[in-house]
């Protein structure tokens, strides 16, 4: 028979932009497998980790079962690791980072879940309510600021119906009310840092640089705070940054396609393979982008990725393995087989 047993004690690092969703993903995993846990938390977002940790305390988790670490992230990681006593790492963060963490996991030879970033493209076809597929794509994009890895980036919408989606999108995204979180009416916050801010700015003025039409946006607002308003490049050329480099921001871009085989190829350009949507009403064409888009995740015709009952996760630099439903506990727990005359 085949018997699952918990993997072990397990280092998670998690980011800061959803920091309880992204890090309870993590410990309510291992703990369901029955693995304790090191989470290391990120600098930027202490309180939430820590009210978080709290709860679990008062619910009467065992002591040690879930513990919580702060500090400088390289020394925690390579300490961590390295340790005998972990048997599997969790990650969730940049491409840039994990390249880093894989080898020192792989120089351990320790189990290893990566869910890394994205460049997500939004394909519209022209069978669709094109007024309501562009109102749902600027709900989607500017959530968080744009500060999610499975935010679409790159809308990809056919020759006829590309004046209208740009024309709906822009106009929507510049009604969005940009201001403190706990202000009445504020609709999008800030960028996480000062960093970001600079960041977005960089990618805006590079692709209008190049030839990019600036529609909505691209603009600091006020002179307080990192709040950078919703933008929207359209008719981006390939040459500009923000076509290969995630910009984990308000920063949309949208380009036309004429053909599914033009709009594929753009797709899968990239080396990243996160999340991906999809629009049409075509059962057939739904079909083929369903198989040809590389992607870990494809959601069609809606917003369906991240629910806690089903697996999130990519493919190529966009990471491997998956957090959320069985597939996700899955990654916590090893096989034995056992034989018995």
């Amino acid at each position: 028979m085949a018997i699952s047993e918990p993997v072990g004690p397990v280092a998670a690092f998690s980011p800061w932009n959803f920091p309880v969703a992204q890090l309870v993903r993590k410990i309510a995993a291992a703990l369901a497998a029955g693995c304790s846990i090191i989470a290391k938390a990120p600098e930027e977002t202490p309180s939430c980790a820590i009210e978080l940790v709290r709860c679990f305390e008062e619910a009467g988790l065992p002591a040690g079962a879930l513990n919580l670490v702060f500090g400088v992230p390289a020394g925690i990681s390579e300490h961590l690791i390295a340790s005998s006593i972990i048997r599997k790492v969790s990650f969730t963060g940049s491409v840039a980072v994990v390249r880093h963490l894989a080898a020192l996991a792989g120089r351990h030879l320790k189990r290893n879940t990566m869910e890394l970033g994205g460049h997500a493209p939004y394909v519209v076809c022209d069978d669709v309510d094109v007024g309501a597929v562009a109102k749902l794509a600027c709900a989607l994009k500017f959530r968080n600021a744009g500060q999610i890895c499975a935010s679409p980036t790159r809308f990809l919408v056919q020759e006829s119906v590309f004046e209208c989606f740009t024309e709906v999108f822009a106009a929507t995204a510049s009604e969005i009310v940009v201001g403190k979180g706990m202000a009445n009416g504020t609709q999008m916050g800030p960028l996480a840092n000062g960093r970001r801010l600079g960041a977005i700015d960089s990618l805006v003025r590079d692709a209008v640089d190049k030839g990019a039409r600036l529609l909505a946006g691209g603009r600091r607002v006020g002179n307080e705070g990192f709040f950078y308003a919703p933008t929207v490049l359209a008719e981006v050329p390939l040459a500009a940054r923000v076509m290969s480099e995630e910009p984990f921001g308000p920063l949309a871009v949208i380009n036309r396609y004429a053909e599914l085989d033009d709009m594929i190829g753009e797709a899968n350009r990239l080396a990243l393979g996160l999340g991906s949507f999809v629009f049409t009403t075509s059962v057939s064409r739904a079909a083929r982008l369903t198989d040809e888009i590389e992607a870990g995740m494809v959601s069609i015709n809606h917003f369906g990725l991240a629910a806690p009952e089903t697996p999130f996760g990519g493919i190529k630099d966009s990471g491997h393995g998956s957090e959320g439903g069985c597939e996700g506990l899955q990654a916590y727990l090893v096989t034995k087989f056992v034989s018995q005359a």
